[in-house]
């Protein structure tokens, strides 16, 4: 009879709809980047089954559990949350604050930008049907401008799901000049340190022995090689989807590129960038990195790369691009060793750190510590802009 008592309080809670809030709650999460199917929403269903509506402190517990699966959503499980399922009164004033032209001044919610979006009414297919009107066109016109704007300076953590696919799309397009340098190989030229002497020789014989033009000999320039080491981790997730993004499109005809992720091991993404698309590029490096989305160890991940894959670092010719918050959850002894010998073996050592975006920011801990002493610089790249200025400021630090 308890059994079914509970059953019964479950089925006339908020009218009978309580399974239909949650499912409406599980799109709502869905909207806001939470990863949830179908498989979820039925759990959610039955632990709300379990655990009763009396208290709602246990019935969100018991949803987040099954519910959320990372670290990082779980923030904006429990905004949502206490957004989604409130009293009637509560909900008719969230929906007051959320009209375009609702009277008064309260002052809005302040709000996490994915769950703002996850509450945002939603178009219908016969909006999306529906053809603008003139004026319209004019508004959309003159926003559109002020809108990439925004997004240009806009960090990319801070980003609704929707902004932030197209961010991602924008972020393809900015280009990357890398430095260069004078290989061993020369080709004919104007101009070089050396004469042609075959070229000479044969502008002799057309010209009836007389010298009259000096081909000379000039190096190749060719671009550093590049080696990438993009930080997975928890902290680092949607940084690192963009970044990867980016940097495949931006250096994807580079002759020499190897590419890893590091988290709490090291993967070798170098095939997955050699394919074309990027989406496909994206999907083919989500199935290789088993540390997605955990903690840091670089000093670890450092040690099989020297082991392992240390004939990647040319000569001494190669930039690396290290790109982490610096947030290690390793020794730092050996974090403090292997980066040394990273700074060693290659030519300059970059450090492109998100946590750049607070201007009061110090590399106060260990890891980051570590990573300030030895990087030849740290660079921002946590919005659009930082990312068009990462070229002029990389040639800044290799003109140094």
């Amino acid at each position: 009879m308890a059994g079914a008592a509970t059953v019964q309080q479950l089925g006339d809670a908020r009218r009978g709809k309580l399974a239909g809030n949650i499912t409406g709650f599980g799109r709502a999460l869905r909207r806001a980047g939470v990863r949830v199917d179908s498989a979820r929403i039925a759990l959610a269903a039955e632990a709300a089954a379990a655990v009763g509506v009396a208290d709602r402190a246990d019935l969100g517990a018991a949803l987040e559990a099954v519910m959320v699966n990372r670290e990082q959503d779980r923030l904006v499980f429990r905004e949502l949350f206490d957004a989604y399922f409130v009293n009637p009164d509560l909900a008719a004033k969230l929906l007051a604050q959320m009209l375009p032209r609702a009277e008064g001044r309260a002052e809005p919610v302040r709000r996490r930008p994915r769950v703002r979006e996850a509450l945002a009414p939603q178009r219908g297919q016969g909006d999306a049907d529906r053809k603008p009107k003139d004026d319209e066109f004019e508004i959309d016109a003159a926003m559109t401008a002020s809108d990439l704007e925004r997004l240009r300076h806009a960090d990319f953590n801070a980003l609704t799901a929707s902004e932030y696919r197209l961010v991602e799309r924008l972020a393809r397009d900015v280009p990357l000049p890398l430095p260069t340098y004078a290989a061993r190989r020369c080709f004919p030229a104007a101009s070089g340190a050396r004469l042609h002497w075959p070229g000479v020789m044969q502008c002799a014989t057309r010209s009836g022995g007389e010298l009259i033009a000096l081909p000379r000999l000039k190096r190749r320039e060719q671009p550093l090689p590049l080696l990438i080491l993009i930080d997975v981790s928890g902290s680092m997730e949607r940084y690192a989807r963009l970044l990867m993004a980016f940097l495949h499109a931006a250096t994807f005809r580079h002759p020499r590129r190897d590419v890893f992720a590091f988290g709490t091991g090291l993967t070798d993404l170098t095939p997955a960038f050699r394919i074309a698309d990027t989406d496909e590029m994206l999907a083919t490096a989500g199935l290789l990195i088993e540390d997605y989305a955990g903690g840091t160890r670089l000093g670890e991940a450092l040690t099989r790369l020297r082991v392992e894959h240390a004939r990647r670092l040319v000569g001494r010719r190669t930039l690396v691009l290290l790109i982490s918050d610096g947030l290690d959850t390793g020794e730092p002894e050996r974090l403090e060793r292997e980066v040394a010998w990273l700074r060693r073996a290659g030519r300059r050592l970059l450090w492109l750190n998100p946590l750049l975006r607070y201007d009061g920011y110090e590399p106060i801990a260990r890891g980051a510590a570590v990573l300030h002493r030895h990087a030849d610089a740290m660079l921002a790249v946590h919005n659009l802009s930082r990312l068009e200025e990462l070229a002029a400021s990389v040639a800044a630090v290799m003109k140094r």
